[in-house]
């Protein structure tokens, strides 16, 4: 209460900052990036910059760890001959509330770090006038709200008068009304930034695509030096319509054909691919009919389910006829109960065991307390590898996870409820409702049918530009970053071996577009 009380004074809070001349003892914390401008001061400003390109290029961060990326990022762009702002928001997380104390003295922190920049680029707190009048901008406001709360949570239901609703309400309209006055004065010919999809980073995304930007996105995957990257769309969507426009129709080479062999095969035997971080699997592969016969499944048609986490930034906004993924799993398991013809096997997201939120398996249990006989629930912490249960299925279902594209590889048929990247590209079944839904559902129990060998080319040929062609060569993961740009540091990256590595990355990050036909 003090804090907020002295918060509303911001000379005294300037005063007080001044005096005491050491960073907030808040979460916020820009030490390593600090360090980095102290450390290369001489090696940054020996790098050439190229000849300006008289392209102006924004890049919208928030929370102290995008903040630092993008720092990097407006240097190599500033090298490349981009005229760089980055605009910020000085905050350490996006689900508590933050004192107007803490929150001034982060904001002069993040401005002493960023000002050592000046010469290279310039930085924006967009803590000012604008922040204090919230937008009216009342759709966009709700719906990122929306999301942050469903993301934080881990859910799709929540209750609207929440705190954590209301704490987003209220950033969420302060950020719009400083963004929308940002552009309206600055005119940027390109908007970057990070994720898209939720905080003040879907507040940006969605004022600057409605201010008729067309905001270049990008995100991470479990690959190091990769990156996904949307130009005009949020990147978590994964829109691969253009690269499937330009590539699609092009039979996979034999080389590109073994290449995601070996990806599929690494996947499925619990081994890392490439520079991958993780596993996909816990445990090796017994076999689908090991498999059939430790779950007691019998010789009836077997329909896999495969969850995504509850609230998982790749479900969000995904609906299509359906209110939400629990509420598709529910209706499911309830179809299903009713069909003692064929067998359920529901597969829970692994992922689900490092999350807080809420289960799956919750979802089934309230719908069906007491489990029919055809039906099996396989929980995150089970030790089942889930391609033996793909090799076991006779019909797919999934909302939007890869599993359904992997499944469709394999021959299985596939019925898509959610609005998923490879939704659409022929070798999905895709109903528009749950009449369509399950009217496909009937009619793959009473005349089981495997995919055409034509779909299932398709779906290979998909699988390798998914994997392959859609991520993009880039040197720093946002976990780990500081490891990264010790193997790629800026003099290294911006050589002919950067180069040659990560090809026109920047520059597609500052606005040119991707060609997908030599993706």
């Amino acid at each position: 209460m003090l804090k907020d009380f002295i918060g509303q004074f911001p000379s005294v809070v300037r005063f007080y900052d001044q005096i005491n001349g050491k960073p907030p003892r808040t979460r916020f914390n820009l030490r390593q990036l600090d360090d980095y401008i102290n450390q290369h001061k001489a090696e940054l400003a020996s790098i050439p910059t190229q000849p300006s390109k008289g392209k102006r290029v924004t890049i919208f961060a928030t929370l102290h760890y995008w903040i630092e990326q993008a720092a990097i990022i407006g240097l190599v762009l500033n090298k490349k001959g981009y005229e760089v702002t980055l605009a910020y928001l000085a905050f350490s997380n996006w689900e508590k509330p933050l004192s107007k104390f803490d929150l001034i003295r982060q904001d002069l922190y993040a401005g002493r770090v960023l000002s050592k920049l000046d010469p290279y680029f310039k930085s924006v707190s967009l803590l000012n006038d604008a922040y204090n009048k919230p937008s009216k901008q009342d759709e966009i406001i709700r719906l990122t709200a929306s999301y942050d709360t469903m993301y934080t949570l881990q859910v799709e239901d929540f209750d609207p008068t929440s705190a954590l609703y209301q704490l987003r309400l209220e950033r969420n309209a302060r950020a719009s009304g400083a963004i929308q006055d940002y552009l309206l004065n600055n005119h940027p010919d390109t908007v970057l930034i990070p994720n898209g999809l939720v905080t003040e980073l879907a507040v940006a995304f969605q004022v600057a695509q409605k201010a008729g930007y067309a905001p270049v996105t990008y995100e991470f995957n479990d690959q190091r030096e990769q990156i996904w990257i949307s130009q005009s769309d949020v990147v978590m969507n994964q829109n691969t319509d253009e690269l499937w426009k330009s590539r699609g129709n092009q039979p996979l080479p034999m080389e590109a054909f073994q290449e995601i062999q070996a990806f599929e095969f690494a996947r499925s035997s619990a081994q890392k691919y490439g520079k991958g971080t993780r596993n996909w699997q816990d445990v090796g592969r017994v076999g689908a009919e090991q498999q059939k016969k430790e779950l007691g499944l019998d010789d009836r048609p077997v329909t896999l389910l495969a969850t995504n986490v509850l609230g998982d930034s790749l479900t969000l906004g995904r609906n299509l006829f359906t209110k939400s993924m629990a509420e598709w799993i529910a209706q499911t398991v309830k179809f299903y109960a009713k069909h003692p013809e064929a067998q359920l096997v529901v597969r829970i997201h692994p992922g689900e065991r490092l999350m807080k939120g809420p289960s799956s398996m919750d979802v089934i249990s309230r719908e069906l307390p007491d489990l029919p006989e055809n039906i099996r629930v396989i929980g995150p912490l089970e030790k089942v590898n889930t391609y033996d249960l793909m090799e076991a299925a006779d019909l797919g279902l999934v909302y939007t996870t890869t599993v359904g594209l992997e499944m469709a590889m394999r021959g299985v048929p596939v019925i898509v409820a959610g609005k998923t990247h490879y939704r659409g590209k022929g070798f999905t079944f895709d109903p528009n409702s749950y009449d369509e839904f399950f009217a496909m559902n009937e009619q793959q129990l009473e005349l089981p049918k495997r995919l055409s060998e034509k779909q299932i080319e398709l779906a290979w040929r998909y699988g390798y530009l998914f994997f392959f062609a859609y991520p993009k060569p880039f040197p720093w993961r946002l976990m780990k970053f500081w490891e990264d740009l010790k193997e790629w540091d800026l003099t290294r990256l911006l050589s002919d071996d950067g180069e040659k590595t990560f090809g026109n990355i920047f520059d597609h990050l500052a606005g040119k577009p991707l060609d997908w036909n030599n993706a």
